[in-house]
């Protein structure tokens, strides 16, 4: 049936009970093409019914639909001319594997982070208002969204403006581990409590015992129902100025169109709340939803990960680093928004429940979360992907650096990440936090520095102080390149008065270098290594001597270049001038958003890699 489905409107010749045909072949398509890309699969298969049922119904891309983050998309991308492309999903020039507004005119807003869809859907339908645009605007957002403050500005706003927006809630229960906090045990209370399911129950027979629905017995109705609200998840919704409708079951296909069209052309915001199931389809992915939200390649008969690493990853490096610290030290907290998996705290939440906060996704109050429990006298690890921790950037100027707060910021998925695109590169970091006064900003060289710098900060009071490191595989150099970290101290890591050449580089590309070194040494040549794992502040006696010993310096970094320790670098060199004037080359990613392809793959297009520095060695020796 799938090979008739080209557009949405392919949908409405079929009769709706074959769309749960459809559904089962769509969920077999994601579940293949994931198991060779990766992808995020638990939300995607938890939202098929949910996908087919609106655009049955609303008449799209007319009509618009906001994907919340966007990774329960990849049905809405096969059913709208995307099925034979989607076997490139999340490679390099291949599908995104979120709602790109280049790749089809159905994807109707860019998204990678959680919450954005009400606002944005409800600028849609106010622009329509305006212009004159006669159309429906539907936001899907994920339960998890609820946790997040700007949702429920959206929600607030909503309400006030009174536009004609449909939200839909896709309530599984889930983000990407269990959605925590007050909002979603309020809606799991109210589902699944005595007294709201014997009132349903008791109003339903009431209803339908009525003889004729005449008007007597329309207003009794009416008030019967006013009165269930009370005990009703709506209750929240209606406050805000919604017209609530549900729970809704997510896995019955005719419910679903049915109270679409009941609700497409009511005035005033409406919410759908939706029950749905994270995973539905694959056994694995519903036993596991937490490990299929976003995964690698994997075999679908097994469910089994086929990237097997050799090594421990960063994050779970940092992990372990934290469980040994918080033993050591009553006083360290740790806090994640809701990445506790992700960021390789869940052990430590295990070990230490009282002192690991999962506060949902939600950045912003994370951070100055933190800056209250450092001020009262404790020592927080705030852990956030890079990609994320730019939605907290206000919180770190304000309410953390400005009082030079000592919280301690892990900076997971620091660089490039690969797969994920535009949306997660981890590539700003340095430069958003180097405009920052008080902030320290740290690159550990490997696994043994990372634990480190983790202990260095903890025991010292330098105001906040960020650790960014990247995505996969810990490396470690050996204990012939540990030693004791001096704040805004540099490391040199090869040492060479012979050579024209000083190589300054951090984090990742650290290994870069030394592979340069090994091949080149063969070569007789010899390069001169220093691991700046300061970047702010940086080692300004270094420097000088650097640019007073060397007639050629190559800055290597994973960061963009506007704002990073190369500019700075560079900056101060000028400003310096010196007598000899060493010539300074920077590899660093341009001013552009990194698309999605292989991590390695990208760095070799960008030049973070060891050809490019050798292939730069190699011209400089040439002049």
């Amino acid at each position: 049936m799938i090979e008739n489905i080209n557009t949405p409107n392919d949908l409405k010749q079929l009769k709706i009970r074959d769309l749960n045909v459809l559904a089962s072949e769509i969920r077999d398509i994601v579940i293949d093409v994931t198991s060779k890309n990766g992808g995020h699969l638990a939300s995607s298969l938890g939202a098929v019914e949910i996908t087919l049922a609106l655009h049955y119904v609303f008449n799209t891309p007319k009509d618009k639909i906001v994907w919340d983050v966007g990774h329960q998309a990849y049905a809405h991308k096969i059913i709208t001319g995307r099925r034979e492309q989607f076997k490139t999903l999340r490679t390099y020039a291949g599908l995104s594997g979120f709602p790109k507004i280049t790749e089809s005119e159905y994807d109707t807003f860019n998204v990678g982070h959680a919450s954005t869809a009400i606002s944005a859907a409800l600028g849609m339908t106010t622009a329509n208002d305006l212009l004159g645009i006669k159309s429906k605007v539907i936001a899907v957002i994920g339960d998890g969204a609820l946790t997040s403050g700007i949702t429920f500005e959206a929600l607030n706003n909503s309400g006030e403006l009174d536009k004609n927006l449909i939200v839909v809630l896709n309530d599984n229960k889930m983000s990407i581990s269990k959605s925590l906090g007050a909002i979603s045990t309020y809606l799991t209370k109210r589902l699944t409590g005595p007294t709201y399911n014997t009132l349903r129950r008791e109003i339903e027979k009431a209803i339908k015992g009525f003889p004729v629905l005449n008007e007597p017995a329309l207003k009794l109705a009416k008030k019967i129902e006013e009165s269930f609200k009370f005990f009703s998840p709506g209750l929240l919704f209606e406050e805000f100025g919604f017209k609530y409708f549900g729970p809704v079951d997510g896995e019955n296909i005719e419910d679903l169109v049915t109270i679409f069209e009941n609700v497409k052309n009511l005035r005033g915001p409406v919410f759908v709340h939706i029950l749905t199931k994270k995973g539905k389809g694959y056994k694995f992915a519903e036993e596991n939803p937490s490990k299929f939200h976003g995964i690698g390649p994997f075999d679908i008969k097994t469910g089994e990960t086929l990237e097997k690493n050799k090594r421990s990853s960063y994050s779970s490096v940092f992990g372990n680093s934290v469980i040994n610290i918080m033993q050591d030290n009553p006083k360290v907290a740790a806090v994640s928004a809701a990445m506790l998996i992700g960021t390789g705290l869940e052990k430590a939440k295990i070990s230490f429940p009282d002192r690991v906060f999962d506060v949902g996704i939600a950045e912003q109050h994370a951070v100055t979360f933190a800056g209250g429990l450092a001020i009262s006298g404790m020592r927080p690890i705030v852990a956030i992907y890079s990609t994320f921790l730019q939605r907290s950037y206000d919180q770190i100027i304000h309410d953390i650096a400005l009082q030079k707060l000592n919280v301690v910021f892990a900076i997971d998925r620091a660089g490039i990440v690969g797969d994920d695109g535009e949306t997660h590169q981890g590539i700003f970091d340095v430069s958003y936090l180097n405009l920052v006064p008080n902030m320290v900003i740290t690159a550990p060289k490997d696994a043994t520095e990372l634990d480190a710098l983790l202990k260095f900060a903890i025991n010292n009071n330098y105001g906040p102080f960020a650790i960014r490191y990247p995505r996969g595989e810990s490396i470690n150099f050996g204990d012939q390149f540990a030693d004791t970290i001096e704040f805004g101290k540099w490391q040199i890591l090869n040492n060479s008065d012979s050579s024209d050449i000083c190589v300054i580089t951090y984090g990742n590309c650290v290994k870069y270098a030394m592979q340069a070194v090994s091949f080149l040494a063969e070569k007789g040549i010899d390069l001169h290594v220093v691991n700046a794992r300061f970047i702010k502040p940086f080692d300004t006696q270094s420097f000088l001597n650097i640019l007073k010993t060397f007639d050629n310096i190559i800055i290597m970094e994973e960061n963009t270049y506007i704002g990073s320790l190369g500019q700075n670098l560079i900056a101060f060199a000028y400003l310096n001038k010196l007598e000899k004037s060493p010539k300074i080359s920077h590899i660093a990613l341009p001013d552009a958003f990194i698309e999605q392809g292989e991590a390695e793959f990208l760095r070799q297009k960008y030049g973070l890699s060891t050809d490019n520095l050798i292939h730069t060695v190699y011209n400089l020796l040439k002049k």
